[in-house]
């Protein structure tokens, strides 16, 4: 069976655990609960909502898992996006400690849910944050330690240069630290795996079936250009990929393109690049990050588009941000290179709100979905369920609209992505 031509010619496609094709939506369907967007977030609360007894019908517009789910650097990181300093001065020490311990519990229900369903998607665990200022390995060094004493993580451990330079084989970094609890994961299989078990919790997916319209009033519809569902609850949950469809949502959360390039399997090779396994991801702004896949292939990710359309060369796009971290890579092919589309907000927190009294969304993870994702969905599952303790902390967040408006946001998104990105190089 061929793969469905909406995932990319990525190394993820080629190595899937496939799934037999969801219908497509045709003619109005009835829900309990309406859910937009096949990726962690959706496939997870259709999942839970499903085993909860809700009647839960799903609407993709492409394939499941071939938006940012199955396109990422998949990368299991700890706590949140912003760091616990940054969460500290922004919602208080209280607050930045619930926001911790959600993070593990995000990265708790990912390892039950693999466990649990049987998701094959070659979990293997270690994180290494480099970094490529001395001041930053200074941080890193410091933070490690607040980990620990402040917050009762042990998984943390600095690493000074010689001992980075003897896991990571570049000269390219100063220091950093390692997160034992970290980790990194097959992002494909492990949304197909997801779509696999809410498929027979009861669930039902359908696949190319867009949203174009959410119309509200006693039930809430959501069309498409072949039918409708009607539902009492509905959950946005496409990201970046939605925009355009909601306008409360995109105010507060932004589309960018990000790039990986696979090179040809390494062979011994692969230890020289990273000696332990571990997954790693830079301080740089516009971030590297990169680890080995389960056939020794080196699976890079840098740079980002802030153009509309994906690039049509990624793999070519990438080769230069792999070979300023690793030169010796000169002589190596790249077999694969792919783009997609996640979803930013302002303050690169996740965007969770209740839209309208029956309309609720998780969006906007910044490039830490892989954990918070599916988390997340679970989250938005209970609110409709009338949990809304945590549900509320995370509506609290500081979460500010992108400056303009939607006619301005991307012009002056682009101008502030860019000055960073060019600190990146001074």
């Amino acid at each position: 069976m061929a793969f469905d031509t909406d995932h990319p010619n990525s190394w993820y496609a080629a190595t899937a655990h496939r799934l037999p094709p969801f219908p497509q939506l045709n003619g109005t369907a009835r829900a309990d609960v309406c859910i937009i967007g096949g990726g962690y977030t959706g496939l997870s609360a259709a999942l839970h909502l499903a085993e909860a007894g809700f009647d839960v019908a799903l609407l993709e517009a492409s394939g499941v898992g071939t938006g940012a789910s199955g396109r990422n650097g998949g990368q299991i990181h700890s706590g949140q996006r912003r760091d616990q300093d940054w969460l500290e001065a922004q919602v208080g020490l209280d607050d930045a400690r619930k926001l911790w311990r959600l993070a593990e519990d995000a990265k708790a229900l990912l390892h039950d849910l693999i466990a649990r369903h049987g998701i094959d998607c070659d979990l293997r665990p270690g994180l290494i944050i480099a970094d490529h200022k001395p001041a930053y390995a200074a941080h890193s060094h410091a933070y490690a330690r607040k980990l620990n004493e402040v917050y009762g993580y042990d998984q943390a451990a600095p690493l000074s240069r010689e001992e980075l330079r003897a896991l990571v084989g570049t000269d390219a970094y100063c220091g950093g630290m390692i997160d034992h609890g970290g980790g990194h994961l097959h992002p494909l299989n492990l949304a197909l795996g997801l779509a696999g078990a809410a498929c027979r919790a009861g669930a039902r997916l359908f696949e190319h079936s867009r949203a174009l319209a959410i119309e509200e009033g006693a039930k809430v519809r959501v069309v498409t250009a072949s039918g409708a569902v009607e539902a009492d609850w509905v959950l946005e949950c496409g990201d970046g990929l939605q925009d355009g469809l909601d306008r409360r949502l995109d105010a507060y959360v932004m589309p960018i393109a990000n790039y990986i390039a696979a090179t040809e399997p390494l062979g011994a090779r692969a230890r020289d690049i990273i000696a332990n396994d571990a997954a790693v991801s830079d301080s740089r702004f516009v971030v590297n990050y990169y680890r080995l896949s389960a056939d020794g292939r080196l699976l890079f990710g840098g740079g980002e588009s802030y153009m509309r359309q994906l690039r049509p060369n990624p793999g070519a796009f990438v080769r230069p941000y792999m070979l300023k971290v690793f030169p010796q890579l000169a002589d190596v092919r790249i077999d694969y290179g792919w783009g997609g589309i996640l979803g930013i907000t302002m303050s690169r927190m996740p965007f969770v709100r209740r839209l309208s009294p029956r309309v609720l969304t998780a969006a906007g993870y910044s490039g830490h979905g892989v954990v918070l994702a599916p988390y997340f969905g679970k989250l938005l599952g209970e609110a409709i369920a009338g949990q809304l303790g945590t549900f509320d902390l995370l509506a609290g967040l500081p979460v500010p609209p992108f400056p303009g408006g939607p006619l301005m946001r991307w012009p002056l998104l682009v101008a502030g992505l860019s000055y960073y990105a060019l600190r990146d190089r001074l």
